[in-house]
């Protein structure tokens, strides 16, 4: 009697690990997830260099968080048009996570104007959900080509846009520019 109490608890245990049958599922997975919190990873490190609230550890938790949730889906069979809806579900809540990391202040020493701050790492956080969306459906190829071009924008467009902008004429305490000739 205790045997088969103690086997069945046993089994009970082994069917509720039974997501992943074989190591070609296990494997699967794994990789999927790996990947979504490396790519995620490597978004959160460019914002942690500049110094963003949002780094390394966010990122990879919202890459794989999106990755796990599509992931789930398929494992449980859901059909391409229901996973849609748990899309929609990912993109909607990361965007009250993305909304938190915006703020709206004054300008030091100007009472009159204001200034919004974060809504790049918003973008990003975004994005880095639908990095971890791709990564969980089995889009490697497209999870990696987007992150790339995430770290391009994230690099690149700050250099242009400073190599675009004309400077500024420089204004004297009376209100004069610095090029007028005394």
């Amino acid at each position: 009697m205790a045997s088969s109490w103690w086997q069945q608890i046993g089994e009970t245990i082994a069917s509720e690990f039974s997501d992943l049958p074989d190591a070609e599922q296990a494997t699967r997975v794994m990789l999927r997830l790996v990947l979504a919190a490396l790519l995620g990873g490597l978004l959160g490190i460019e914002r942690e260099q500049k110094g963003k609230a949002a780094g390394v550890r966010t990122h990879m938790l919202v890459a794989m968080g999106a990755a796990l949730f599509v992931l789930v889906s398929q494992q449980s069979g859901m059909l391409s048009a229901d996973l849609s809806r748990v899309v929609q579900g990912v993109v909607a809540g990361i965007g009250f996570l993305g909304a938190g990391t915006i703020l709206k202040g004054h300008v030091k020493g100007h009472s009159d104007e204001e200034q919004v701050k974060g809504l790049t790492t918003a973008a990003g956080i975004w994005l880095t959900a639908a990095i971890g969306v791709a990564a969980g459906m089995g889009r490697e190829a497209t999870a990696v080509l987007s992150t790339l071009l995430a770290l391009g924008v994230l690099a690149l467009v700050p250099r242009l846009v400073r190599l675009l902008e004309k400077p500024q004429p420089l204004l004297k305490p009376d209100g004069g520019d610095r090029t007028d000739k005394p």
